[in-house]
């Protein structure tokens, strides 16, 4: 592919990324763009669904095993695990996290990076301390790639997430500014989820359905804001009402 991009996306758990851009990352891929996905935590606090583990070590693999079982669904190239702690990112050494992922921005040098909103679109402090890291990191590595490879970079909320279930989200959500046609790719979202088999109870509560087959629950859009570009930040429109549609590339 001539004008072949690469699109790194950031995110803190198995899972998050069918959850908040499958259909996205379905989508570049099938147009021949490079995908890279930074996992920050394998999973070790999530629920075990229909399985039995006699050790969070067995827990681990096999979410592991499920996320690249998702990640080869939706097309991505390359799977990067930091591997830690399951909900201690907010206490872990920020600087530590902050360098590692600059060290992957600078290593990687994509042309889009995506992450959570600062809510965490679900309130989460792992989603919460991985957007924050992931955005400081943006900054440190604008500083060291060359002017013309300045990576794109937006936030991935999920407006809908709270829709099926009892729970309530965060009362400020982020402002969106633009959304992705995907449902040529809802099948394929679809898959992805169910992939994370031993999240059953998670993806039930977001999407019921989908773990059974049906899809209808997915919807034809996935959100985003862009907030920096070219090394700049994005001025945000925070009374966007019909939101636009957008392409990440």
């Amino acid at each position: 592919m001539e004008n072949k991009k690469k699109l790194l996306f950031i995110f803190a758990h198995p899972d998050d990324e069918s959850f908040a851009c499958g259909g996205t990352m379905a989508k570049c891929s099938s147009m021949g763009h490079e995908l890279v996905l930074v996992c920050a935590t394998s999973g070790c606090k999530g629920r075990c669904g229909p399985f039995s583990f006699q050790t969070r070590e067995q827990l681990v693999a096999h979410r592991e095993g499920e996320l690249r079982q998702a990640c080869h669904i939706l097309g991505v190239s390359s799977l990067i695990l930091y591997r830690y702690p399951d909900g201690y990112l907010k206490d872990h050494d920020r600087t530590e996290l902050i360098g590692k992922l600059k060290d992957t921005i600078v290593d990687q040098q994509p042309d889009v990076v995506v992450t959570f909103p600062p809510d965490g679109v679900t309130g989460h402090p792992d989603h919460i301390a991985i957007s924050e890291a992931a955005e400081q990191a943006m900054l440190l590595a604008e500083e060291l790639l060359a002017r013309n490879r300045l990576p794109a970079f937006y936030y991935s909320s999920i407006p809908h997430y709270y829709k099926h279930c009892a729970d309530k989200g965060p009362d400020r959500l982020f402002p969106i500014t633009g959304k992705v046609d995907i449902r040529e790719f809802r099948a394929i979202k679809g898959q992805a989820l169910q992939a994370h088999q031993s999240q059953v109870y998670s993806v039930n509560r977001a999407y019921p359905g989908v773990m059974e087959g049906d899809l209808s629950v997915i919807g034809p859009y996935e959100y985003f804001t862009l907030v920096r570009q070219h090394g700049q930040p994005v001025p945000i429109n925070k009374d966007v009402k019909d939101i636009p549609l957008m392409e990440l590339i």
